[in-house]
């Protein structure tokens, strides 16, 4: 319990992200948390009002990592949009499919279980899924504009695009495997082919 951490409110999120991801929200409780993280429940209540406090905070860190990856992705100077979007799925697929058996994506794994528990939870799920589908909105645009991608409107595509492969991400957690990643790709790929 006395292990230093420069950054202790961000070691408890770090912490929490690979518990919760894998547990979800409710089944985790505070105890559990600052057991792994090796801080007094002091600590925790210095930087987070709350659990659900905490829940806000460690959906806004993700959305905060997830956004930087996308933008280095998609920030890619000589790749055309039609490549960057298919590096991003991609590494989807890479990241979230290990035989698929251990959740990675704090949106899938959170969405439905908090969204009626916790507006405040919601609400940041909700604005960073949107930043989200602004990021392939906006790739998407690149893409017709650069001529890699036939025409397409941008905000309804990639608004379908990335419901698509959270139902992906989520049936392939139900079944254990890859086919419904895969069949994401494929249609992925069909759309996005001039």
């Amino acid at each position: 319990m006395n292990t230093r951490h420069d950054n202790t409110r961000q070691h408890i999120l770090d912490t929490g992200l690979g518990i919760f991801a894998g547990k979800g929200f409710t089944s985790v409780g505070l105890n559990e948390l600052l057991k792994a993280a090796g801080v007094p429940k002091g600590s925790f209540y210095h930087y987070f009002e709350s659990k659900e406090d905490y829940g806000k905070a460690l959906l806004e860190d993700y959305f905060g990592r997830y956004l930087a990856d996308i933008d280095s992705l998609f920030v890619a100077e000589a790749a055309s949009g039609h490549e960057r979007l298919m590096r991003y799925w991609q590494r989807w697929v890479d990241r979230q499919c290990d035989e698929c058996a251990e959740q990675k994506c704090l949106v899938v794994k959170l969405a439905a279980e908090v969204s009626d528990l916790s507006d405040a939870m919601r609400l940041t799920l909700r604005d960073g899924t949107d930043r989200i589908v602004d990021r392939i909105a906006g790739a998407i645009e690149a893409g017709v504009a650069d001529g890699s991608l036939p025409a397409l409107d941008a905000r309804p595509t990639a608004q379908m695009l990335y419901q698509l492969w959270l139902g992906a991400s989520l049936l392939g957690k139900l079944h254990r495997n890859s086919q419904s990643l895969d069949n994401a790709m494929r249609f992925t790929r069909q759309l996005l082919t001039p």
